[in-house]
């Protein structure tokens, strides 16, 4: 399993992240970023693009 953190207060919810990992995060109806805090291995590519592509580096993989 991999474990997710997103810093809520970096978080400008702009859902790149949506983009590359649809499976695991969202923005909700009020447009807020929605996650899910673990993932199967087999995400492991997408959650890591979504790392990449935060324009605030807010996501990250808790080893």
């Amino acid at each position: 399993m991999i474990k997710i953190e997103v810093n809520m207060e970096l978080c400008q919810h702009y859902g790149q992240c949506v983009f590359e990992a649809p499976n695991l995060f969202s923005l909700n109806d009020d447009d807020k970023l929605e996650y899910h805090a673990e993932a199967d291995d087999s995400e492991r590519d997408n959650v890591e693009a979504a790392v990449d592509i935060c324009p605030m580096q807010a996501i990250r993989i808790v080893e």
